[in-house]
């Protein structure tokens, strides 16, 4: 039951509306395990009794904290008219109420209480959900509970009017490396992103993610409370080694190359209301077998829509379907095997449902002047070493680059909004140009490093040393340009940050990544700095090889063959627009080419094949079509 509070503030040009969701929201001190007989242990350092235990050896940071303190952090969003914030609280003592105030400052510089939600005792969290946001100027923000503690926070003005919006990129949170980030968060703080995106895997303490969701979060709550934030959680969060969702079947262990979740849905559940639900709504809000939710949707930042993905969630597992080729289910040594054997037609990556989102995502350009796509992990194995640098393995099925008839659905329709792609999980930074159907005709992807990259090291080291054809330019590194993965799907390196010395903590090869959208000029810069650097000495801090510029009409890397004439300036005063969004139809096929917004009428629309094409048009959706039966010139 969904529990709606709504109020009007004289102070505020808004109307207030939270929520908080009463499902799995069992007690802290419940009789029995949380979890049932199965899992007497799984997430027992912040249920039961917990105020009794004392810190476990990899776990120093103390949950009973002043009480004061108890509002640890916040994380928010606001797109197209609604803000979402979610409060994350330290376990709470039996005695203490459950409740949490969400306060925000008037134009007055008065306070106002704007909502009061339930604290979700497993996660401990609260949600908050507020309709008709004014976007256009800051709010001061703060969470309170009780007559003491709060977090304090800035929801931001949408940055429409910025020419470059900033995004910070950043994944693979090793547990094994506690305590602070001083260093990272004061480069964040100097480079100052409109937005931060958490790719995944924000903790590894796998059974206790209340725990390790606190620890990150008051590892980076400096730069968490005053910007939007998207945190998606990856198989480490939900406590597995690895995940191949399949729908949300039941896993027969937490190694996951059988396909499915390990976990109870209650506590996969959990882990994605702590981390997602401050998110947009989700654009197909189904759950999957088992009750457990989807998150998948998209978020406007400053004119830049990024379709925000879910990898993992209906990909399907490879232990039995597909013969085992190296010394596990997931990985592939042997060099004669079959790569199409390996390619099934049933077999699934993003699923139905988000291809048919990212088509429809594709074909909107409401507010939006640039588009990219965020994920879990890559299209592609840009992946040799894998562990240590004496461990090579051929292929790795833990990534979107199988199967690969789903990855290259995905980049088609990523491809078809010019949309880069962002994501993590790698554990090294890596910059590609995706190839389809030929080397270089897909989308820009960047792989940020793992923030902390103490768990399984890896290398792009090929294995015959040499540069592939095409290599970049006056690059530093030794191997870049064109190569084959191990599953055999095109890819340009254009730059990879190897970690030299992984007992040295300043070699490992960890860090951040910086995305900048250009949008008058139509760039995108890619940045990737060491956890260690110093952002103030400017690009030659940056790990070799970046920064990396590219034009945003190039992630479609298709060759023209010809042209179609420019956009017809009457159809654009009748659409009240000089930039208008425009499609292009294949009518043999009836595909759609792109949908994109141009940067003015003297645009000619490439096609790439010959025959008749059909040209629409609108302001923020194709709706007009502007010529039918058109055909290329040069």
């Amino acid at each position: 039951m969904q529990v709606l509070i709504r109020c009007l503030l004289a102070t505020l040009p808004f109307t207030c509306a939270s929520t908080a969701f009463a499902q799995d929201t069992p007690g802290a001190a419940e009789d029995g395990p949380v979890f049932g007989e199965r899992f007497p242990r799984l997430e027992s350092l912040s249920t039961g009794e917990w105020w009794k235990q004392e810190p476990r050896k990899r776990q120093p940071m103390p949950l009973l904290v002043p009480r004061d303190e108890v509002v640890a952090f916040a994380l928010y969003t606001q797109s197209r008219g609604t803000l979402k914030l979610t409060a994350q609280l330290f376990p709470l003592l039996p005695e203490e109420e459950r409740s949490v105030r969400l306060e925000l400052q008037g134009k007055d510089g008065e306070w106002s209480v704007a909502g009061t939600e339930a604290v979700i005792e497993l996660g401990w969290s609260a949600h908050f959900r507020v309709e008709d946001w004014d976007s256009s100027a800051d709010v001061r923000y703060r969470v309170r509970h009780g007559k003491a503690a709060l977090f304090e926070g800035l929801i931001r003005r949408d940055p429409i009017d910025k020419d470059t919006i900033v995004v910070g990129n950043l994944s693979c949170n090793s547990s094994r490396t506690p305590g602070p980030r001083p260093t990272l968060v004061e480069n964040l703080k100097r480079i100052d992103p409109d937005f931060l995106f958490f790719a995944g895997d924000q903790s590894y303490h796998h059974t206790e993610h209340t725990y390790g969701w606190l620890e990150f979060g008051m590892q980076f709550r400096d730069v968490l409370g005053d910007r939007p934030v998207v945190t998606i959680p990856d198989d480490h969060d939900v406590g597995q080694a690895n995940i191949w969702g399949e729908n949300g079947k039941k896993a027969t262990n937490p190694q996951g190359p059988s396909g499915g979740y390990f976990y109870p849905p209650k506590y996969v559940n959990m882990v994605q209301r702590c981390q997602t639900w401050h998110l947009p709504d989700p654009v197909d809000p189904a759950p999957i077998e088992r009750g457990i939710g989807v998150y998948f949707t998209s978020l406007n930042v400053g004119g830049i829509d990024f379709a925000i993905l879910e990898d993992r969630k209906f990909k399907s597992g490879p232990e039995g379907k597909i013969p085992k080729m190296g010394p596990r289910p997931d990985h592939i040594n042997d060099p004669k095997y079959d790569r199409t054997a390996i390619d099934l037609p049933e077999l699934v990556l993003l699923g139905e449902r988000q291809i048919r989102f990212l088509h429809d995502w594709g074909q909107d350009w409401t507010g939006t002047e640039m588009k990219c796509v965020l994920s879990q992990t890559a299209f592609c194995g840009a992946v040799h070493l894998h562990g240590s640098e004496n461990n090579r393995l051929l292929a790795d099925l833990d990534s979107n680059a199988w199967p690969q008839a789903g990855r290259n659905a995905a980049l088609r329709e990523i491809r078809r909004a010019w949309a880069p792609h962002l994501c993590g999980d790698q554990h090294l930074a890596a910059m590609v140009k995706h190839g389809i159907d030929a080397f270089g005709d897909g989308p820009y992807a960047f792989t940020s490093p793992a923030i902390v990259n103490t768990i399984y090291g890896r290398w792009w080291w090929p294995k015959d040393e040499k540069a592939g054809a095409n290599p970049v330019e006056g690059s530093p590194l030794p191997w870049t340009g064109d190569y084959l993965d191990g599953l055999g799907n095109r890819i340009s390196m254009l730059a990879y940050a190897n970690p030299p010395n992984r007992k040295d903590e300043t070699q490992r090869g960890d860090g951040f990544g910086v995305v900048r959208f250009h949008k008058q000029r139509r760039q995108v810069t890619v940045e990737c700095w060491p956890r260690f650097a110093d952002s103030e000495k400017g690009d030659a801090a940056q790990f070799p090889g970046w920064p990396i510029t590219f034009d945003y009409a190039d992630s479609d890397g298709r060759v023209p063959t010809g042209f179609l004439p420019a956009i017809d300036g009457k159809t654009l005063e009748q659409l009240a627009t000089d930039r208008p969004v425009v499609q292009v139809v294949e009518e043999a096929t009836g595909e759609i080419l792109y949908t994109i917004r141009v940067p003015d009428s003297k645009f000619r629309p490439p096609v790439y094949s010959d025959g008749a094409f059909t040209v629409k048009l609108g302001r923020n959706r194709p709706t007009e079509i502007e010529r039918r039966g058109v055909t290329p010139g040069k």
